[in-house]
């Protein structure tokens, strides 16, 4: 898969979320489903999925036989960066509460599963060569 194709398909991907976001305060108005700074969560875990994403594509390019250690050092690198936001956010919004957990989790699992479904279609994609 091309990075430009991947561009699509993620900017896709992210309006989906956005619209589900959207979605649903209007379906639960009487429970507090994010936190106030969600988009900025949700704009940094975007963000890193995409670099991370370049990098793999980058890694896979310059070298396949080390594209799954591209792969894995990349998911890596953003668990790291998740890691350190969420010790951010607790430093400075006092008593992490669940909604937090919940709204952070969620995203970070959405995000990876869809970063990991674009590089198995990649590796597939390599082993059919």
């Amino acid at each position: 898969m091309t990075l430009a194709k991947f561009t699509s398909i993620y900017f896709i991907f992210v309006g989906l979320l956005i619209g589900v976001v959207a979605v649903l305060p209007l379906l639960f108005p009487n429970t507090q489903l994010f936190i106030p700074n969600f988009w900025v969560m949700f704009g940094f875990l975007a963000g890193i999925t995409y670099i991370a994403y370049m990098l793999v594509d980058i890694g896979i390019k310059r070298d396949p036989e080390v594209g799954i250690m591209a792969i894995m050092g990349s998911i890596g690198v953003k668990m790291i960066f998740c890691m350190a936001f969420v010790l951010i956010y607790s430093i400075k919004a006092k008593g992490i509460g669940s909604v937090f957990l919940l709204n952070f989790f969620s995203l970070y699992l959405l995000f990876t599963a869809f970063e990991i479904y674009c590089l198995l279609r990649n590796l597939r994609h390599q082993n059919l060569k």
